[in-house]
């Protein structure tokens, strides 16, 4: 998925004609950068939401059928993926305006958004680990490994999302970097 394309292409004609007064046309490709970017994360949260009320479905299944016994561990995992959840939607997105002091460069936004971009396969993997703890659930199979599998995918999500402050830090032409 490539937002970026779509919020360029959602331009109106007076936003195409001001892009053409100086000064506004960097100023538009990098809110247009920033919008796609936050596009970009509200999908990954709605992607995460979908497994959180997955989750909620199985526990309401563990629950029906007496499966007591690991319900704290599904639990423990909505947690950290309904956290993971919050901290994507509560993210930043670069710089706010055309006369804040802090400038982030176009480099540093689309650095920003090839990490949120990356946090797809994250996300991925923990519908995939929702996916076998259903399956496991369906089958009357051992739930343990594929919660072990699902509390992994989602501890690793939240690593990595931990690590996106430093996309933006080490872009070419953060402080301290060398612009390509």
């Amino acid at each position: 998925m490539d937002f970026q394309q779509d919020v360029r292409g959602a331009l109106s004609g007076l936003e195409r004609l001001a892009s053409k007064i100086p000064g506004y046309h960097g100023y538009k490709e990098k809110e247009t950068r920033r919008e796609a970017d936050k596009l970009l994360r509200q999908h990954l949260v709605a992607q995460l939401d979908e497994q959180r009320r997955r989750l909620i479905e199985i526990q309401r299944r563990m629950l029906d059928s007496g499966g007591l016994r690991m319900l704290d561990d599904v639990d423990r995992a909505l947690i950290k993926v309904q956290k993971l959840s919050d901290v994507i939607r509560t993210a930043s997105y670069g710089y706010a305006g055309l006369f804040d002091a802090t400038k982030v460069k176009e480099a540093q936004l689309d650095a920003l958004y090839q990490f949120d971009n990356q946090m797809l396969e994250k996300v991925e993997a923990i519908k995939e680990a929702v996916s076998a703890l259903a399956a496991a659930q369906d089958t009357n199979a051992d739930l343990r490994p594929a919660i072990d599998q699902l509390i992994a995918a989602a501890e690793d999500a939240s690593i990595r999302w931990r690590e996106r402050e430093s996309a933006i830090t080490t872009a070419p032409g953060a402080a301290g970097q060398p612009d390509s």
